[in-house]
């Protein structure tokens, strides 16, 4: 079968690879359709192993090379004997997160905190960027007729932003400052307005800012403007929540010194590096910070169901489409220019 194989820092090849086996026990076999590429799948190809393994991952036995992809949706081929929960012919999206089973977060229901965690796409043996992957009866999820392909796909995307909104509990009628307009922040964007706020985006990328206010945001360069008094001018006393996803330090300060008493940041980009804070800020206004990663893996049916319901348009930020031959000169390469405008891009595996 054909595959979109991650080796090393530039270094992806579309290869010929081995099919998966007869799935067994909870196994089931599946044929992607759509894969999104997400903002981890880029870095891993510019400078990684990053979060890819050189060597076998201990919950998975994934290693480089690696078939890269953790946003698909796709169709089911075959099902193992343990498994009833979907059968070949079903159109499903995929959790692809994967913990330990045993530690305190698993048994928890907090897999995705597992310090073991993996997922397909990333430290797994399989991926959505090839024309076959091996999965858990528990990641396949049945997709509600009313779902698109592309749709199914980015509710991996989505979930983490659904979630960041949900942990800064943004209401009707917030004022919500999103930081950073890739996939996550314009994500971000979309879910709280969903939720019934108010939403200011700070975005340095012109071309990607504009894309972002055609979506009907309001949109501020940081670089041309004060992010701080812009908010208070925008929201008088301050934000009440701000989602950080661009993990620059400016940003992170920023989204603290533009809250209203009693605001809150949702800390969802990376950090790049060590963060300075004014913690007395923090402690006279009231304020606090919480860091959001990933989502809790059985979102999935509540998530699909907004989405189907049109609640939730997440196709929206959909920027781009890709067959897998072309994948890495018109989409990686693409999504390194630092003054694209594209927001998320997707790769179709049957193309």
């Amino acid at each position: 079968m054909r595959a979109l194989r991650f080796h090393s820092a530039r270094d992806l090849r579309l290869e010929e690879v081995a099919e998966p086996g007869t799935p067994c026990g909870r196994e089931v076999l599946i044929a992607p359709v759509i894969c999104g590429i997400c903002g981890t799948d880029v870095h891993e190809y510019a400078v990684g192993p990053f979060l890819t393994t050189v060597e076998p991952h201990p919950v998975t036995g994934g290693h480089v090379p690696q078939i890269l992809g953790h946003e698909l949706s796709a169709v089911v081929v075959e099902v193992g004997p343990g498994v009833d929960s979907v059968a070949a012919g079903d159109r499903v999206s995929v959790m692809p997160l994967v913990g330990c089973g045993t530690c305190a977060a698993c048994r928890d229901g907090r897999e995705h905190m597992c310090r073991l965690r993996a997922a397909v796409g990333l430290r797994h043996p399989w991926g959505g960027m090839g024309e076959l992957a091996l999965v858990d009866a528990g990641q396949a999820v049945r997709m509600p007729d009313e779902l698109t392909w592309e749709q199914g796909a980015m509710i991996e995307p989505a979930a983490v932003s659904w979630s960041a909104v949900r942990t800064g509990e943004v209401s009707a009628g917030d004022s919500v400052l999103v930081t950073g307009a890739g996939p996550i922040g314009s994500l971000a964007a979309v879910a709280a307005a969903a939720a019934g706020a108010r939403v200011l985006v700070s975005e340095p990328n012109q071309r990607r800012g504009a894309r972002v206010a055609a979506l009907g945001f309001d949109v501020i360069d940081p670089r041309a403007v004060d992010v701080t008094e812009a908010c208070r001018e925008w929201s008088p006393g301050g934000v009440d929540v701000a989602i950080e996803c661009s993990g620059q330090p400016a940003a992170i300060q920023a989204s603290l010194a533009a809250l209203a008493p009693g605001g809150r940041v949702v800390q969802t980009g990376v950090p790049v590096r060590p963060t300075e804070l004014d913690l007395a800020r923090l402690m006279l206004s009231g304020l606090s910070i919480v860091g959001s990663v990933g989502y809790p893996i059985r979102c999935w049916p509540e998530l699909m169901g907004e989405v189907a319901s049109g609640a939730l348009p997440i196709e929206r930020v959909m920027t781009g489409r890709v067959a897998m031959q072309d994948g890495v000169a018109n989409a990686f390469e693409r999504l390194l220019d630092p003054s694209g405008d594209d927001i998320k891009i997707l790769v179709d595996i049957k193309e």
